[in-house]
């Protein structure tokens, strides 16, 4: 695996707000996932990535509510990533997927090739929507929006699509040319069920 090119911070120098957001995480995950740290080298660029990130991917935190469930919106995240090429995204995002999914096997699928993957024709629209915006926003028209609305996304679904797969176009190209690589945990992450 390659070598992150920009040294991760240290947590107790940073700025308290982010180090109390970053312990949160580790208190929740176990440990502190490397996007966190790396990002946090600039505290201004982290605090506007984190809020949009929240914005997208936990709607309710800002009063908002979304067509997309979680595992859709992980879904968007993970095959657009492997769209291009983002190791860390795949491997982090695609661990939440299968958790939220509850299928160790759709990560796997969507991040090789959505369009055989055990998902619903629902979740292919969708997919095949974000796949459209990741690689050729400027054809998007209103026929794509058609092919949604068919599998009962509105207008603000498409927009939540659109937005996570940009946002996710940037996290991709920052993740991928700093050498950030996911951390061991989410390999096995959501693989086998846990024991009741």
């Amino acid at each position: 695996m390659g070598q992150i090119r920009y040294p991760l911070p240290d947590l107790n120098g940073l700025p308290e707000d982010i180090k109390a957001k970053v312990m949160e995480v580790q208190d929740k995950a176990g440990f502190v996932p490397n996007v966190f740290l790396a990002l946090a080298r600039r505290p201004a660029e982290w605090r506007a990535f984190f809020a949009y990130h929240d914005a997208l991917m936990t709607p309710e935190t800002v009063g908002r509510t979304s067509g997309l469930s979680k595992g859709d919106r992980e879904m968007i995240v993970t095959t657009t990533s492997a769209a291009n090429h983002c190791l860390y995204c795949v491997v982090a995002h695609g661990a939440i997927l299968r958790i939220y999914e509850k299928k160790p096997l759709v990560a796997d699928q969507v991040a090789t090739n959505y369009r055989k993957a055990d998902i619903t024709p629902r979740q292919r629209a969708m997919l095949d929507f974000a796949m459209k915006v990741c690689l050729r926003s400027d054809e998007i028209d209103d026929a794509d929006f058609e092919a949604l609305h068919a599998h009962g996304f509105s207008d603000e679904d498409a927009w939540d699509i659109a937005a996570i797969t940009a946002f996710f176009g940037l996290s991709n190209r920052m993740a991928s040319f700093s050498g950030m690589t996911p951390n061991p945990e989410f390999y096995l992450m959501g693989r086998i069920p846990k024991q009741k």
